[in-house]
């Protein structure tokens, strides 16, 4: 029998994740109302019982609460992050006896002090909310019996809160190299398809738009090639496209940028990346990063700033070219370098390919979780057990 998983969705969630969770275990789905977007951004592939709570976080932390503090419901919970949901599955869990596992996928205080310098228009900095974020990683570290990371570096940053827990870097949902794969007929033929340029280097932009993801140094760079007589496109898919068309018109490069709302993880977007010459990541802060190593899976080379869970993937020389964040004349050059050289480009993507097949294709990292939870409930005590039980009876 497959254990029982509550996932818990504090900030909505990928299709991608919810199909591997499906596929080795019996989930339901414990999300809190995305106003104005989705909780899971596309229909998984078999019906999950999905509960939608509350969008305010103390509202959706009471039916959590609620959701898991009697015994018996299921056998393991994960919960994202270390935030107000974790903190309340985190007590459930010692009440119950439950295993819970906090999924780390992004460094939340990080991301948040880019707001500082970056301002996103109806998210305000406040001091006074990083300092809370704080304040619940540190709880948290404390409360919870141990954490999911996606990378080394996050592992970093949630021992940093103080924990003693286990930290297991798990980079789920990994990479699907069945979809994402090298091209089989000529990038032109692809992108005549796809109703993209066909003359022209054509760059990839997948990121969100969001302080940390730093779109405003890519336009830079692309306005310095094309100053420079690089004939250059940018394909943007994301659900702030439309912020990106206004940014890059707002620089002059508008009539260069082709951008559309996301487009589904396996239907298209391995097309996308097989359409283009490059793919650049320009984040300021990154907890492991997906879009390079979807990019690199399709013999895609990849430029990328030297932040966080990118160093452990993209490595100057030898599988793609990196530089510093914020820098748009170094993102221009070594945009430039990757186009000027394409056998160097296809080493150093080759070499990714095999990087993403050995340590990221989504088999291996979902059999690791599961091999992961297998663990954690073998060593759940009978104590702690009837413990949770007679919590539970009182």
């Amino acid at each position: 029998m497959r254990p029982r998983c509550c996932f818990v969705v504090e900030s909505g969630t990928d299709v991608r994740m919810v199909d591997g969770l499906t596929e080795h275990f019996d989930v339901s789905i414990i999300a809190r109302r995305i106003t104005g977007g989705v909780e899971v951004n596309w229909e998984p592939r078999v019906a999950v019982p999905t509960t939608i709570g509350p969008s305010s976080r103390a509202g959706f932390a009471r039916l959590v609460w609620r959701s898991l503090r009697r015994r018996g419901g299921f056998d393991i919970v994960m919960v994202q992050g270390y935030g107000v949901a974790a903190l309340v599955a985190n007590v459930a869990s010692r009440m119950s006896g439950t295993p819970t596992l906090m999924l780390v996928c992004s460094p939340v205080e990080s991301y948040y002090r880019c707001r500082r310098e970056h301002p996103e228009p109806g998210k305000p900095y406040r001091a006074g909310e990083l300092a809370a974020a704080r304040l619940l990683a540190r709880v948290n570290g404390v409360v919870g019996r141990g954490y999911v990371v996606l990378s080394r570096h996050l592992a970093v940053v949630v021992r940093r809160h103080g924990t003693r827990r286990p930290v297991s870097v798990v980079p789920v949902y990994g990479i699907d190299t069945t979809y994402f794969t090298p091209a089989a007929t000529p990038k032109t033929a692809i992108r005549a398809e796809l109703g993209l340029p066909t003359t022209g280097a054509l760059l990839f932009f997948s990121s969100r738009i969001a302080p940390e993801k730093d779109s405003e140094t890519l336009l830079a760079a692309v306005r310095q090639l094309l100053d420079a007589g690089r004939d250059l496109w940018v394909l943007h898919r994301s659900g702030g496209y439309r912020a990106f068309l206004e940014s890059a018109r707002a620089v002059g490069v508008g009539e260069r940028v082709i951008a559309t709302d996301a487009v589904h993880p396996h239907r298209q977007l391995p097309r996308d990346y097989q359409a283009t010459d490059l793919c650049v990541q320009a984040s300021r802060e990154e907890g492991l990063g997906f879009s390079p190593l979807e990019a690199l899976a399709c013999e895609v080379p990849v430029v990328a700033t030297a932040v966080g869970g990118l160093r452990e993937t993209i490595i100057d020389g030898e599988t793609g070219w990196t530089y510093r964040a914020g820098d748009s004349v170094a993102l221009a050059g070594a945009i430039e370098a990757a186009l000027r050289d394409p056998a160097e480009a296809r080493r150093r993507a080759a070499n990714g390919r095999r990087m993403v097949c050995a340590t990221y294709e989504r088999a291996l990292v979902f059999g690791r979780l599961e091999a992961l939870v297998a663990s954690r409930l073998r060593v759940v005590s009978p104590q702690e057990a009837t413990r949770g039980a007679a919590i539970n009876h009182a």
